[in-house]
């Protein structure tokens, strides 16, 4: 899911930026050199990039399908302690304009500079992919 994110943010023209495992590790291999901007860091812990994406931006936005696991429920469990504006949106249980009217409503009352995206991977939630990052692309504004 956070391909998405990065995927529609590249598309759009916006900055992108974020902690990735020692060794680039993703689920599917390293993850690919036209991320670029992403930084590696010591650990191959998930859990430290998880903590670092969270720390390092004002805001986390989750997009999940169904209850939060993994890496995701770890996402909010951090945002929360941190006490970082968070907001989740279930795509299972929100229509789309709901979902997109939910996430304009809330970047506008946040308007953080750096958002955090996250979300569970797509062999946890088929899917996932493609309609997050329609969602992104419906809510972030273009690059000017």
């Amino acid at each position: 899911m956070d391909r998405a994110a990065l995927d529609a943010a590249i598309e759009l023209g916006l900055d992108y930026g974020g902690s990735i495992p020692r060794g680039r590790k993703a689920e599917d291999g390293p993850i690919d050199e036209r991320y670029r901007k992403l930084t590696e860091i010591e650990s191959r812990d998930y859990k430290v990039r998880t903590e670092m994406n969270v720390a390092d931006s004002d805001a986390t936005l989750i997009i999940a399908k169904g209850r939060l696991s993994g890496g995701s429920a770890l996402t909010l469990r951090v945002a929360s302690a941190r006490h970082r504006p968070h907001l989740v949106v279930d795509l299972e249980k929100s229509p789309e304009v709901q979902a997109i009217g939910e996430v304009r409503s809330w970047l506008e009352l946040v308007r953080p500079k750096v958002l955090n995206v996250a979300g569970p991977r797509e062999s946890e939630a088929p899917g996932i992919y493609g309609k997050a990052y329609r969602l992104l692309r419906l809510v972030l504004p273009k690059a000017r």
